[in-house]
């Protein structure tokens, strides 16, 4: 599913994030998100995912408005990682990622729950803390588990905040190989990546965000260059190629 949004602009309160930006998010691909700290990353994940209102503009995943879909319809469409995520109740690990398949659910879970979440647990290799209370994890195991979670809601679209934070060299290999996996089955996903380097690896479209400005560049054309990467952090680099993606080193 692809995702559309035009002439959005958003504020909080007084305070202007995003102005006018439209942007076509092809479906099938990995698209990466950078930009500053507070130029409006998250805020952007959080406006297509349905969970900011917003007065000026449109935002549509598969020619569907978001504003206009019920919450289930919304859960079962998109799968949405936050940047942040505080625990209050010491809920197994798997029961964490049963909660995954809320919308599907109208009142005991079913086999088919219990299967697809035991597929999330497996695929994200966290089968040892199956058993153990979310509560007691560490910041980077608790990031699988939600990462589990929501793949247990078999979403269309899924959109993670920072998906690398917490997670050692080791998990961080295997979640992006998972993730390009994901989008070779045909699935939409949106990372917001502190990393160029990273991006520039394994993504295939860069959604740039600068004053609440959005530009958008696909890896086919090749657009790295060290003038581009100093334009958008603000500190100088040199740009090298490696096995014919782009890598930037700070000066």
């Amino acid at each position: 599913m692809g995702i559309s949004v035009q002439n959005l602009s958003f504020s909080y309160g007084k305070s202007p994030v995003l102005h006018d930006v439209s942007l076509d998010v092809p479906e099938g691909r990995f698209s990466v998100i950078l930009g500053r700290n507070g130029s409006g990353k998250s805020t952007l994940l959080k406006l297509i995912a349905g969970m900011l209102p917003y007065r000026a503009g449109h935002i549509a995943i598969a020619g569907s408005d978001i504003n206009r879909l019920t919450f289930s319809e919304k859960a079962r469409m998109i799968g949405y990682l936050p940047q942040f995520h505080n625990p209050v109740f010491p809920f197994t690990v798997e029961d964490v990622v049963l909660t995954g398949r809320a919308s599907y659910v109208f009142a005991l879970p079913g086999r088919r729950d219990r299967e697809k979440t035991d597929e999330a647990i497996e695929r994200v290799g966290i089968r040892q803390l199956q058993r153990r209370p979310y509560t007691e994890l560490s910041g980077g195991e608790r990031q699988l588990v939600m990462i589990a979670r929501v793949l247990a809601q078999e979403p269309k679209v899924i959109l993670l905040d920072e998906p690398l934070s917490h997670l050692d060299l080791s998990n961080q290999v295997r979640l992006l190989a998972l993730i390009r996996e994901l989008v070779a089955s045909g699935l939409t996903v949106v990372a917001v990546l502190h990393d160029p380097n990273i991006a520039f690896m394994y993504g295939d479209v860069f959604i740039l965000i600068k004053d609440g400005a959005i530009r958008r560049l696909d890896q086919g054309e090749n657009p790295w260059d060290a003038s581009t990467v100093m334009d958008l952090y603000g500190v100088p680099v040199e740009a090298l190629s490696f096995r014919d993606r782009a890598l930037v080193i700070p000066l």
